[in-house]
């Protein structure tokens, strides 16, 4: 099998906070990072796609690939994928998916463990399917709203 681990990166940074900090000072205005969650449609689903089936064609992988992540990874992905994908045993093609989280808080100098929280395993075709026919998709006129709510603001 083939085991792909993937937490989330960030967008925008951490300067003035970072800055204030190390001055000692407080923080004080609006931060400009935050969690990249667009990431998961922009690269890490075509990239499980690409990869699982690239992988499929490998005679020793015969249980497919595995993604290990966070679990608001996994969650933001099933609300990307829609609800749809069947579960399949572990086969050639398939893609499990295996999620974790903090456990509970410990005291000072403990670490905190690492939780299993699920594990689903479906076909790399599925969740390509899922990716393409999005059945999360903004209502229509989406963007003709946007723009004309845009050019009456710039009328007043």
């Amino acid at each position: 099998m083939a085991v792909e681990v993937q937490a989330i990166d960030t967008t925008g940074n951490y300067r003035a906070e970072r800055n204030a900090y190390l001055r000692g000072r407080e923080f004080k205005g609006n931060s400009t990072a935050g969690l990249n969650w667009e990431n998961v449609s922009k690269r890490i689903l075509p990239q499980l796609i690409y990869k699982g089936h690239v992988l499929r064609q490998e005679p020793l992988c015969n249980k497919g690939m595995f993604f290990i992540c966070p679990k608001p990874v996994y969650e933001r992905v099933q609300q990307r994928l829609g609800n749809g994908l069947r579960p399949y045993p572990l086969q050639p093609g398939t893609l499990t998916f295996r999620w974790y989280d903090l456990g509970p808080e410990m005291p000072a100098g403990q670490r905190r463990p690492l939780e299993s929280f699920g594990q689903f395993t479906t076909t790399i075709d599925q969740v390509a399917l899922a990716f393409t026919a999005p059945a999360d998709l903004p209502p229509a006129d989406v963007y003709a709203l946007a723009i004309e709510a845009e050019l009456e603001a710039l009328r007043r």
